[in-house]
């Protein structure tokens, strides 16, 4: 029997097939299924006109959206920072804001908490404040991370090329490395926004809250309601891979800049 290196990748693909493939199936049958197993859209018109699921579709999208905005203001100038930085040991800056990721998620958001309650006294009880800051601290490396790689791998000749056409360091920025550096936003985004709107360990450490999707997710299943779960779960599903979609064609690596 003929070894080829195709068959490298059974492995995987069954690994895709029992853990991804048909949990996705059993989601799909249960979110268009009623307690009887009958075939129904029922669960999808009710995620629709109750507005309680909507509230929490808005509040979710909102939160993630200024999550994001948060992150990318404050790991751009970093990222920035460190790519063009003279240090020699660069490395070693990065891995300070790595180091957070080390630490054990429930003590650093435990740690957040009572600093928030030093410093502001009731503003570790404010809800969407304490989630933006929460959310911003928990996701940060992984804006900067991508912003910093692409940065770093940037041609240095194309900024040296606009420098000697006259462009002023504002103009190089702007022309030049800000639309280079465009695909390690996209997936620096990518990685904040879409985790944002389901990561409700956060909010409940900070306050209880059951406000965004991956909460109302879980009470859904907690509740033993498999097929309203399903359904919110499929819904989320179809905006992130539309968010995916339409993010694709900005990671594309870009050939050379704009012109001055």
């Amino acid at each position: 029997m003929r070894f080829s290196r195709k068959h490298l990748a059974l492995p995987y693909a069954l690994f895709l097939l029992l853990l991804v493939v048909l949990p996705l199936v059993v989601i799909v049958v249960y979110a268009f299924s009623d307690s009887s197993g009958q075939p129904t859209a029922e669960n999808f018109i009710r995620f629709f006109t109750d507005p309680n699921t909507l509230g929490t579709l808005f509040y979710s999208l909102v939160l993630a959206l200024i999550t994001t905005l948060v992150c990318l203001l404050i790991a751009y100038p970093v990222a920035y920072s460190l790519a063009f930085s003279r240090i020699k040991r660069r490395s070693v800056l990065l891995l300070l804001f790595i180091l957070p990721m080390w630490i054990n998620f429930t003590l650093r958001l435990t740690a957040l908490k009572e600093l928030l309650t030093l410093l502001e006294g009731n503003l570790a009880y404010h809800p969407f404040l304490n989630s933006v800051i929460g959310m911003s601290y928990d996701f940060l490396p992984f804006m900067i991370l991508p912003i910093y790689n692409q940065l770093e791998r940037l041609d240095r000749s194309f900024m040296e090329a606009a420098s000697d056409l006259g462009a002023s360091g504002f103009q190089v920025f702007l022309k030049v490395t800000l639309p280079l550096s465009i695909p390690g936003v996209v997936s620096g985004i990518a990685m904040v926004f879409l985790p944002a709107m389901t990561n409700y360990v956060v909010l409940d450490m900070l306050y209880n809250s059951t406000y965004i999707m991956g909460s109302l997710i879980g009470s859904y299943f907690a509740a033993y309601d498999w097929h309203g779960g399903s359904m919110i779960s499929l819904v989320l599903l179809a905006l992130i891979c539309l968010f995916t979609l339409l993010s694709g064609n900005s990671e594309e690596k870009p050939e050379g800049g704009r012109r001055l």
